[in-house]
C-alpha cells in the first residue's frame, strides 16, 4: 500500500475520532483507578483504569514510559512517540496492521475525578513488548533501541509470572480471599530481583552530572539515554580500572546483552567500579563543562599512572 494511503486512512480515523470527542458524544468513564494508585512494577509506575465498558486501560504515558522510551512531546506535528515508534522503519515490519491502527486512535476517557486521559487498552503495552522482542530476535534493533527490548523482556516475563498465578488463584477460587495489592506483590517483587543486578551500580548523580555537562536534559525516571552514554561510561569508568578488565568484560558480553558490571565479582570488582563511579562523578561536579571535565579526568589520571 502506497504511504499516501497510509497516512490518508490514519488521518481519517483521526478526524473520525476527533468528530465524535468533539460532538457532544458521551466519553467512556473510568469506574476504578486513579493516579495515586498506579500498577508498580519495580521503579516504574503504570497509571491505570477500568472503564464503564469493562476495558482495562493504561495510560499513553505510561505504556511509553513503561517500555523505557524518553518522556516528552511529539517529534512531528500530531504524532506521538507511540506513533512515531511504531511506523519507524525498524518496528513497523513487526507490527500488524491492527496494533497500529490501536496506537494511532488512543482511548480518551473521563478519569473518577470528572478529568480527560488518553489511554490504550492493557493489552497494547503486551503486543509492543512482543513485537519489539521479536525484532531483537531477528537482529534488527539498533544499540540504542536495546534497552527497551531489555524493559519489554522483564516486563513479559514478570507479567507472564503473575499471569499463571491469578489463573490458578481464580480456578481454585482462592483469589476471593486473596489480600488486596497480593498479585502487585509478587510482580514487584520479581522485577525488583530481575532489575538488582545492574539498576543502581551507577548512582542517579552520575548521569544526572553527564547530562548537566553536555547541556542534555535529565529526567531520573526514564532509563533512555543518549547512545554515547555508553561510549564515557566505558572510557572514564571501565577503562580506569586495572588492565585488562575492560577486554575481557568486552569478551564475555560481546553483544552488550547485560551490563558489563554483572560480570564483576563482588567482593573485588564491584567495590573498585563504585570508587570509580564516584570519583568520576566528584569530578563532573567539580566542572563547568564536558571540556572542563576532560581536563580534570586526564589530570588525575596521569597522576594515578606516575605514582
Amino acid at each position: 500500500m502506497p504511504d499516501d494511503d497510509k497516512k490518508s486512512k490514519s488521518d481519517v480515523a483521526r478526524m473520525g475520532a476527533q468528530a465524535r470527542w468533539g460532538s457532544g458524544a458521551t466519553l467512556p468513564r473510568a469506574i476504578f483507578g486513579s493516579t495515586e494508585n498506579p500498577l508498580k512494577i519495580g521503579n516504574i509506575e503504570l497509571p491505570c483504569y477500568v472503564l464503564d465498558d469493562e476495558r482495562r486501560v493504561l495510560t499513553a504515558s505510561g505504556v511509553q514510559f513503561g517500555m523505557a522510551m524518553a518522556q516528552g512531546g511529539s517529534m512531528r506535528k500530531g504524532l506521538s512517540r507511540l506513533e512515531l515508534f511504531v511506523s519507524g522503519k525498524i518496528i513497523s515490519p513487526f507490527i500488524s496492521n491492527e496494533l497500529r491502527e490501536r496506537v494511532e486512535n488512543p482511548i480518551l476517557f473521563r478519569t473518577p475525578a470528572n478529568g480527560k486521559a488518553y489511554g490504550y487498552e492493557a493489552d497494547v503495552l503486551v503486543e509492543l513488548c512482543e513485537a519489539v522482542l521479536a525484532a531483537r530476535q531477528a537482529g534488527k534493533l539498533q544499540p540504542q533501541q536495546l534497552q527497551i527490548a531489555q524493559q519489554c523482556e522483564i516486563l513479559m516475563r514478570g507479567f507472564a509470572r503473575v499471569g499463571i498465578v491469578a489463573l490458578v488463584d481464580e480456578a481454585t477460587g482462592y483469589e476471593r480471599v486473596r489480600k488486596r495489592g497480593e498479585l502487585h506483590k509478587i510482580l514487584e517483587a520479581y522485577i525488583a530481583k530481575e532489575l538488582m543486578p545492574w539498576s543502581k551500580r551507577f548512582p542517579d548523580s552520575f548521569y544526572e552530572e553527564m547530562f548537566r555537562l553536555h547541556g542534555w536534559e535529565y529526567d531520573p525516571k526514564s532509563v533512555a539515554r543518549p547512545g554515547v552514554v555508553g561510549k564515557f561510561t566505558n572510557k572514564y569508568v571501565y577503562e580506569a580500572l586495572p588492565e585488562g578488565i575492560l577486554d575481557e568484560l568486552k569478551a564475555k558480553n560481546p553483544e552488550n546483552k547485560k551490563r558489563h558490571h554483572q560480570f564483576l565479582t563482588e567482593d573485588v570488582g564491584h567495590p573498585h567500579l563504585e570508587r570509580q563511579i564516584t570519583a568520576t562523578t566528584t569530578l563532573m561536579r567539580a566542572s563547568e563543562d564536558w571540556t572542563g571535565f576532560k581536563r580534570l579526568y586526564e589530570a588525575a589520571r596521569s597522576r594515578t599512572r606516575s605514582a
